[in-house]
């Protein structure tokens, strides 16, 4: 039998030592403390991702507030009005309550439509009557008011105190066809807005109350106090309006 070289054993012993490490060598990456951490970067960042999600804050200070104010009595039925106010602002204004009846129900659909679009358009319960539905008018005006007066706007900072309004209510004043109370809003000083919460009321004095009272409401608030004109043909409802006007700005100071 023909021996093997010397030489040629120890090329194949070499030749198995040198396959025996490179094999080593390709299995070890599998196992390397380093490659293990190379790969926890991302598991950090998809625990992270969750957190980055903030939406939820700015839809609250978009929603619109609903208030409704106090149902006010007529002859024909109660009237009473919702407002949606979105920042102060008044977006929708429309009459839950309303009279109905045979004549009632022609002159609710009548009136409140133009009503609600009124106090759209003003934004205060300073708005005039619709014609032939003198008593759903005032009934809603008053509902109205009783809404806004519900309404707080938002805090302008800590300096806006000597700013906020306030609503004053004068003293009733009788006349010969009814009482007149007038009620005003001032900032500061300042006369923004006057109404008549009670005015006279009957066959003659609706038509000559809806004549009057809007023009003696614009007047106080132009002039900032109770002097100003009587309303022709009106005399004893301007001159009660006067001298309740006077008593709620005695009462503002």
């Amino acid at each position: 039998m023909r021996k093997s070289h010397p030489i040629r054993r120890v090329m194949l012993a070499t030749a198995a030592t040198v396959s025996g490490v490179v094999l080593l060598l390709s299995l070890k990456p599998a196992s390397d403390p380093a490659a293990a951490s190379a790969a926890a970067p991302p598991a950090a960042g998809a625990q992270e991702s969750p957190q980055g999600g903030s939406g939820g804050g700015a839809q609250a200070s978009d929603k619109a507030g609903t208030v409704t104010g106090a149902a006010a009595q007529t002859p024909y039925g109660a009237v009473r009005v919702r407002l949606t106010v979105s920042g102060g602002k008044i977006t929708k204004a429309e009459a839950v309550e309303a009279p109905k009846g045979p004549t009632s129900d022609e002159k609710t659909a009548l009136a409140v439509p133009r009503l609600n679009q009124a106090a759209l358009a003003t934004q205060s319960a300073d708005i005039d009557s619709v014609s032939g539905a003198t008593y759903t008018s005032t009934g809603y005006k008053k509902s109205l008011q009783s809404a806004l007066d519900q309404v707080k706007k938002p805090s302008t900072g800590g300096s806006s105190g000597a700013a906020q309004a306030r609503t004053v209510t004068g003293k009733a004043e009788q006349t010969p066809y009814g009482a007149v109370q007038v009620r005003v809003t001032l900032s500061g000083k300042k006369v923004t807005k006057a109404e008549a919460v009670q005015a006279p009321k009957g066959p003659t004095s609706d038509e000559k109350t809806a004549l009057a009272v809007p023009r003696l409401n614009r007047a106080a608030v132009a002039s900032g106090s109770a002097d100003i004109d009587s309303v022709s043909g009106a005399t004893y409802t301007s001159t009660g309006y006067k001298k309740s006007l006077q008593s709620a700005l005695d009462q503002a100071g």
